[in-house]
C-alpha cells in the first residue's frame, strides 16, 4: 500500500509535531505529501532543521496556533510533553505516539490536563534504525493504528486523530488504553524480549556455529537491533502486562525443557515427543492468527525460490521478470550462505501462479531448483 498525494487530506489546518523522530518525521512527511502545513519542533534544534530539510514541514515559530498537535516524545516524557501542548495551545486536539497508552493517560489525568481535546493514539509500525533519516512517507502505509480516547473527548476530537491516521496512510482502531497495553506487550514488547534474549546467545557463541547460522535464525532475531534506551523505556512503561506474557512463555519454555532433559536422560521417555510436538504445533497455530496481507486474513501462498547471482542489478532483473511474467508478488525473503557468491530469493505467490511463474523465469534464463 503506497500513500495516494493526490487524495485530499481529511486533516484541516495546521499541524504541530513535536519531536522529529522516526514516527514524528514519518507523519510530518505523510501529512506534508497531501499539502497539510506542518511546523516541526524538536528539543534538539538540529533534529528539527534535518526534518525540515528532508521536506516534513517547517519550523515552529512564535505565533503558530495549531489546530492539532503530534506528540512524538519517548514514552518516559511523553505525558508531561503533551500537557505543556495542552496549556501552550488552548484549542489544539493533541495526539501522542507513544507506544504506552495506560501510563500517560494516568498521569494526564493526576495533572489535571484538559482530557477532553486528548486522544491517545499509538501507529503500529517502527524500524530498527531511529531519528529522523530513517523516516519514510509511507511508514503507517496499511498498518493499525490505535485510538485510544479517554471518556472526556468529544467525536469531533476522536474525529480529528482518525482523519490524522488516515492522511499517514494507516488504519485507526479504536481501543481503550488498558487494552491496548495488554495487546501491545502480547504482539510487540514480549517478542522483542525474546529476540534479544536468543540474539544474546550468540554474543560468545564459537565463530564455526555462528557460520551456519540460516534464515530461521535471522528471522528470529531482526529485531534485536532495535534500540536499547528505547526499549528500556517501552518496557518500563508497560511493565505488568509484559511481565504476565513473559511468565506465561516461562511456563510454555519451562515445559520443553522438561521435555528435552526427560529425553536426554531416557530416549523412550513416554510423553516427551508429544509435548515437543504440542509445543510446535501450538505454534503454528498461533502464527496462522495473525493477518495477512493488506491486513486480511492469512493466505496460503506458494514460494517459487530462484537462485540470484550476487552482483548489482540480478534482483532487480528478476523482480522486473516477475512482473513481466505477470504474476503478482506477495512476499520476498532473500537468503545468503556464507562464501557462496549467490542468494536465494523465495518469492510467495498465489498457489495457481507458482507453475506458470517458474516456467517462465526458467525461459528467461533463471535457475529455479526442482
Amino acid at each position: 500500500m503506497t500513500l495516494d498525494a493526490a487524495a485530499p487530506a481529511r486533516t484541516r489546518g495546521t499541524v504541530r509535531v513535536v519531536g522529529t523522530g522516526l514516527l514524528g518525521t514519518s507523519a510530518a512527511l505523510a501529512l506534508s505529501l497531501r499539502g497539510v502545513d506542518v511546523v516541526l519542533h524538536d528539543p534538539s534544534p538540529t533534529a528539527a532543521a534535518l526534518a525540515r530539510d528532508m521536506g516534513a514541514g517547517r519550523l515552529a515559530a512564535p505565533g503558530d496556533d495549531p489546530d492539532l498537535v503530534l506528540v512524538a516524545a519517548p514514552p518516559d516524557v511523553v505525558a508531561e510533553v503533551v500537557r505543556a501542548e495542552l496549556a501552550a495551545f488552548p484549542r489544539a486536539v493533541v495526539t501522542d505516539v507513544a507506544s504506552v497508552k495506560g501510563g500517560p493517560l494516568a498521569a494526564l489525568r493526576a495533572a489535571g490536563a484538559d482530557l477532553s481535546r486528548y486522544v491517545g493514539s499509538h501507529p503500529m509500525a517502527g524500524r530498527e534504525r531511529s531519528g529522523a533519516v530513517a523516516a519514510r512517507t509511507d511508514l503507517f502505509a496499511g498498518r493499525p493504528w490505535v485510538v485510544a480516547a479517554p471518556e472526556a473527548a468529544g467525536p469531533a476530537v476522536v474525529r480529528a486523530v482518525r482523519d490524522l491516521a488516515l492522511d499517514c496512510g494507516g488504519v485507526p482502531v479504536t481501543m481503550p488504553a488498558d487494552e491496548h497495553d495488554e495487546a501491545v506487550a502480547l504482539v510487540s514488547h514480549a517478542p522483542q524480549v525474546a529476540a534479544s534474549l536468543v540474539a544474546a546467545r550468540l554474543r560468545e557463541a564459537p565463530e564455526p556455529a555462528v557460520a551456519l547460522a540460516g534464515q530461521g535464525l535471522r528471522d528470529v532475531t531482526r529485531i534485536a537491533a532495535s534500540d536499547p534506551a528505547l526499549w528500556a523505556q517501552i518496557l518500563a512503561g508497560n511493565a505488568a502486562p509484559v511481565a504476565d506474557v513473559l511468565e506465561e512463555l516461562r511456563r510454555d519454555l519451562d515445559d520443553v525443557i522438561g521435555a528435552l532433559r526427560a529425553l536426554a536422560a531416557d530416549p523412550a521417555a513416554p510423553g516427551a515427543r508429544g509435548r515437543l510436538a504440542g509445543a510446535i504445533a501450538a505454534g503454528g497455530a498461533g502464527r496462522e492468527r495473525i493477518p495477512g496481507k493488506h491486513g486480511s486474513a492469512p493466505a496460503a501462498y506458494a514460494t517459487v525460490v530462484v537462485v540470484v547471482p550476487d552482483r548489482p542489478g540480478a534482483l532487480a532483473r528478476l523482480l522486473t521478470d516477475v512482473g513481466a511474467a505477470g504474476v503478482n508478488l506477495e512476499d520476498l525473503r532473500l537468503e545468503h550462505s556464507a562464501g557462496q557468491a549467490v542468494a536465494l530469493a523465495a518469492i510467495d505467490v498465489v498457489p495457481a501462479a507458482k507453475e506458470p511463474l517458474e516456467q517462465a523465469l526458467r525461459g528467461r534464463g533463471w535457475t529455479v531448483p526442482l
